[in-house]
């Protein structure tokens, strides 16, 4: 499995289990974590799970030092519970953090752990935080995931107070559209709460606990899909409100209060977005809620995409702009550098300047300033004259002149709009996690197939999810060329820049940097002409802004076909 970093693990809680509807539960961990980053899931949420009974197996004896497989030494035990272990380690072979879950092999799970973490580790989704390895091995199972130390829970962000509209519209539309995607892999997180969830340091949304966490708690649904779909709109109210949406606290947040049942975030705060508002509740509608104003529930992540998808996009804050400080001299600027101030109350007397050369000196000087300015004329007078008396001899050079011109019209001029063939195509992704987007389907842009593409990845929003300035293909023309126009068709309307090497580049630039700005447009058709011809070997299609593909209710780009010409 790919190398990435660590994040912090997501594992079970000491609450029972309860159905969504249900009171929270008050119990915490058992102390064993006292980072709260790194505490696990100590759940004190509703959560509609079945189980099985408590394990009686006691946990295996390990300790800090401890190795598994010989590579994974184990640091720090950060849960302790229900017959179980989970550990900050590091990977001694590859020289990473990892975070481990440890249970011996005849407890009643360990089976379904096993299984739950292999599924979740084929579905090789970014969004998740990935399990690296499952394994059975000498009486103990035990399950590898990634350790994320630059990412902070949902939980800690919510402390310090609600989200910004835009941070909370980015946390739905990124953790809605990866949990659709996991349950169309057949997969369910179960136990998708504040803890499960965390921001990167990098604006990007990551959950973890897919499938795991369910499994080492036991915990099943009937309705696994209305059971994450209900988390998900726990998780937006939260994020709108500081406020868990059911009336027992929880996550270190006060619940609603008692009788009034569940109101809308913008009746609990004010100033909460009506869209983001109605949303939440349109999440929470399933067990007896009543949805908010006038629209129908939505009962899986799917329906919660396509009902973000519907609202009007929400752009992100405009940097605040700070005035700048009056500027202020010093008194070294001023001119009373070690002097004291004058008296506010005293004016001082200005002393008159005396008449400028009126001495014996000042006359001479004045004598020999009127000498030079006679001298340059008098040069300036002569060099006039002998540039005259020179220009009849130019006679003849000018018809010589003449009949160059008319060569150098005679000249053949390049032809115009006529196709320059592509040598090759590249997958540009400079600003991504591998540098690479999907270059196996390059072929696909020059098959002359309408119907065949390259694609991107997909994203949570059109602008990549904010992860990214964009993404795109780079054209080697063969030979630097003489480039007027480049035709793009994309599926969906794309937002696109047209790029170009330097026309001296020997060798394909890896840089964005490397590459200027030529012009840009949009459309599905997009005809990308400069204003003057430009003479490049390589040219880059940039993408900027995502159209949303209807098919997978996700935004991703892709392009069908290029065409350049002369």
């Amino acid at each position: 499995m790919a190398e990435r970093s660590t994040a912090a693990v997501d594992v079970a809680d000491n609450s029972g289990e309860q159905s969504l509807t249900a009171e929270a539960d008050q119990s915490t961990a058992d102390g064993v974590a006292k980072n709260r980053e790194q505490d696990t899931d100590n759940d004190e949420a509703q959560e509609s799970t079945g189980t099985e009974g408590p394990a009686t197996t006691s946990p295996p004896e390990l300790h800090s030092g401890h190795k598994l497989a010989g590579r994974y030494r184990l640091e720090e035990c950060v849960t302790r519970l229900d017959g179980f272990s989970s550990w900050r380690a590091v990977d001694e072979k590859l020289r990473r953090a990892v975070g481990v879950h440890v249970l011996p092999a005849d407890h009643s799970r360990a089976r379904s752990v096993l299984a739950a973490a292999r599924s979740s580790a084929l579905l090789g989704d970014p969004r998740f935080v990935q399990v690296l390895d499952a394994v059975e091995e000498n009486d103990l199972v035990y399950v590898v995931h990634e350790w994320l130390p630059d990412a902070t829970e949902l939980t800690t962000l919510l402390a310090s107070g609600p989200l910004e509209v835009y941070d909370a519209y980015q946390m739905v539309s990124q953790v809605s559209s990866a949990m659709a995607a996991a349950h169309r892999e057949g997969l369910a997180h179960l136990r998708l709460n504040p803890n499960a969830v965390l921001r990167t340091s990098t604006g990007q949304w990551r959950i973890r606990g897919l499938a795991v966490n369910a499994a080492l708690r036991g915990a099943s649904s009937d309705t696994p899909q209305r059971t994450d779909t209900e988390s998900i709109g726990a998780l937006l109210y939260a994020a709108l409100t500081q406020r868990w949406p059911y009336e027992n606290d929880a996550y270190g947040m006060s619940g609603l209060p008692k009788d009034i049942g569940l109101i809308p975030p913008d009746q609990v705060r004010a100033g909460v977005h009506r869209g983001l508002s109605e949303l939440a509740m349109r999440a929470l509608a399933n067990d007896g809620a009543t949805a908010s104003r006038h629209e129908s529930p939505c009962t899986t992540p799917e329906e919660l995409v396509k009902a973000i998808g519907e609202m009007p996009r929400i752009r992100p804050p405009e940097p605040a702009f700070t005035t700048p400080p009056d500027y202020q001299r010093t008194t070294y600027q001023q001119g009373s550098y070690g002097r004291p101030a004058a008296s506010p109350r005293v004016t001082q007397p200005t002393p008159v300047p005396p008449p400028p050369l009126q001495s014996r000196t000042g006359k001479a000087l004045k004598w020999a300033v009127s000498a030079l300015l006679i001298a340059a004329l008098g040069l300036g007078s002569w060099q006039l004259a002998d540039a005259l008396m020179d220009q009849g001899g130019t006679s003849d050079d000018t018809t010589n002149t003449q009949t160059t011109d008319g060569d150098e019209k005679n000249d053949p001029k390049p032809v115009r709009g006529k196709p320059i063939a592509i040598s090759e195509l590249h997958d540009f992704d400079p600003f991504g996690q591998d540098g690479s987007e999907y270059p196996e389907n390059l072929p696909k842009i020059l098959d002359g197939d309408p119907a065949s593409y390259w694609q991107t990845s997909y994203y949570a929003s059109s602008d990549f999810g904010r992860l990214k300035p964009g993404v795109g293909v780079v054209v080697d023309l063969g030979r630097s060329q003489d480039v007027g126009k480049v035709d793009v068709t994309f599926v969906g309307s794309t937002s696109v820049e047209l790029r170009a090497a330097p026309g001296d580049a020997q060798s394909r630039p890896t840089s964005f940097d490397s590459y200027d700005k030529v012009t840009e447009g949009s459309g599905s058709t997009v005809s990308l002409a400069p204003k003057d011809t430009v003479k490049t070997r390589y040219l880059l299609v940039w993408l900027t802004e995502l159209p949303m593909q209807t098919d997978v209710g996700q935004w991703r780009g892709r392009i069908a076909d290029i065409k350049v010409t002369s």
